[in-house]
């Protein structure tokens, strides 16, 4: 009896301890992250990055296991009016050549609730690389009812301080924080 309840603790073991994160890339027609700032205090500014690439590792059933590597051009950025466009893109912001990438890089993660959790992380952004942290939702982990494959959808938000990136032209008056919210899905890789 002893013997049986050792093998079936053992093989639990076994089990678990080969139990890993599976890679899922980011779908980039259905992932965002949209920003906001305070204008001189008479309006809030939108803006957005879509089509980006990234990787998520998921790990479902230990979800502090799994992490997210994520990359964006930062001449994608739309904000709904050109010349602004024009100016971010300027030395008076981030100097964008085609090709300059904003990056993110999670370095670890803290489940706070069933489908919730900190994701703490190495944001570079014009050059400069700062730990921020995702507070992050699990919205969906489920098969896809057209693509007939695993796949999940996130939510997040964050709170950045632009010139923590060299990006505080105008500032107070242009607001120096900024509201991020980033809703991604990605897909079970094959």
């Amino acid at each position: 009896m002893k013997s049986t309840l050792l093998a079936a603790a053992l093989a639990v073991s076994a089990t678990a301890s080969f139990a890993s994160a599976e890679k899922y890339v980011l779908d980039p027609s259905h992932s965002q992250v949209l920003f906001s700032y305070d204008h001189l205090g008479f309006s809030t500014t939108y803006g957005m990055f879509s089509g980006f690439e990234g990787e998520i590792m998921f790990d479902q059933e230990n979800p502090a296991a799994s992490s997210v590597s994520v990359s964006m051009p930062v001449m994608e950025m739309f904000t709904g009016w050109k010349p602004r466009e024009d100016h971010f893109m300027t030395e008076d912001f981030f100097g964008a050549a085609e090709g300059d990438l904003i990056t993110f890089t999670s370095t670890g993660i803290e489940v706070t609730g069933d489908d919730t959790a900190n994701i703490t992380g190495d944001l570079t952004m014009n050059g400069v690389t700062k730990s921020v942290v995702l507070d992050a939702k699990l919205n969906k982990a489920d098969s896809h009812p057209m693509a007939n494959k695993p796949w999940a959808g996130f939510n997040a938000t964050t709170t950045l301080v632009r010139s923590d990136f060299d990006l505080g032209q105008f500032a107070p008056f242009v607001g120096d924080e900024v509201q991020v919210q980033i809703s991604i899905e990605a897909q079970k890789a094959d």
